[in-house]
């Protein structure tokens, strides 16, 4: 393992000589954040519809969200490198345990303190919503551990699509929702559906990118399964799926008139489809998933400005 003090890595695109903080947000995997806060921008505002919207909870579930994002982000990091899926043959952004930018054991200590941050967010909403919020806290943060940890390691099982859409699409969008209403609704469901497809979107874009190296350490993640064909088919549908829903959900009365205004988001998704289809280029990929992330966000807005105008 190189030594972090002596080997002095640099840290693409800041000085060679990076401060205390900046190991930790390329750690963090700032792009990938919409993940976290989509959900629970949709899941408000599906709340707030309807009547009924409170700030504090709101601002309490995303920080609970975006702190076991970043702890799923540093523990996949760790996990990544000290279990041999990341090395110098990786294709994809500079990561901080690989590159030596920060010890890996010390990583995995700020994932159990994102964790904690989350679970503290979390104390609120349970005192207000009551033990299913507790429930659902402690398995999202199962779950971010055991993405990548034995003897679980979901992520490398290729059912790392299937925790992101539950977690990052139906618990969290439902979850949000849950915290203003105190209901399990089915509003809040169908909304978490696009929602979750667009956050898999994400995941399929980078482990596209990945596959080579990932199925050379022994990762069998479901693009390694796939071949990349299928992984860039898979992509596609995963965004026209998130386009489809505000039609079904106008159809079943979840959307009023502003329905249409995710369509907003089509032409980037047509040419992000274009772009995964066509490049085999590792940074077109890596651009490709940070824009996917970025529609996440955008249509997370969009999706939200409809639901805020009511049901049909």
């Amino acid at each position: 393992m190189r030594s972090w003090r002596s080997a002095r890595p640099t840290l693409a695109g800041f000085p060679a000589f990076p401060s205390a903080w900046r190991p930790w947000v390329l750690a963090a995997r700032v792009p990938t954040l919409p993940a976290a806060v989509a959900p629970v921008l949709v899941g408000t505002a599906a709340a707030a519809g309807t009547g009924v919207f409170h700030p504090a909870p709101a601002l309490a579930a995303l920080a609970g969200a975006l702190a076991i994002q970043i702890g799923t982000n540093y523990h996949n990091d760790a996990a990544d490198f000290l279990q041999g899926a990341d090395d110098a043959r990786r294709r994809g952004p500079q990561r901080a345990a690989a590159s030596g930018l920060l010890p890996a054991r010390r990583v995995l200590s700020g994932a159990y303190a994102s964790f904690a941050v989350a679970a503290a967010a979390g104390l609120y909403l349970v005192w207000l919503r009551g033990w299913p919020v507790a429930v659902v806290g402690l398995l999202s943060i199962a779950a971010g551990i055991a993405y990548t940890a034995a003897p679980l390691r979901l992520g490398y099982r290729g059912l790392g699509e299937i925790f992101v859409f539950l977690f990052f699409g139906v618990v969290a969008v439902v979850g949000s929702d849950y915290v203003q209403t105190g209901l399990v609704r089915a509003q809040a469901a169908a909304a978490s559906m696009p929602v979750g497809l667009l956050a898999v979107a994400v995941l399929v874009a980078n482990n596209l990118r990945d596959i080579e190296t990932d199925r050379a350490a022994g990762k069998r993640t479901l693009a390694v399964r796939l071949g990349a064909p299928a992984t860039r088919v898979l992509y596609a549908v995963c965004l026209a799926g998130a386009l489809a829903v505000p039609a079904a959900m106008r159809a079943a009365g979840f959307l009023g008139d502003r329905f249409w205004l995710p369509w907003l988001g089509a032409p980037l998704a047509v040419m992000l489809a274009a772009a995964a289809y066509r490049s085999h280029d590792a940074g077109v990929l890596v651009r490709v998933l940070k824009r996917t992330a970025g529609l996440l966000l955008l249509y997370g807005v969009l999706l939200a400005l409809a639901l805020l105008g009511g049901p049909a």
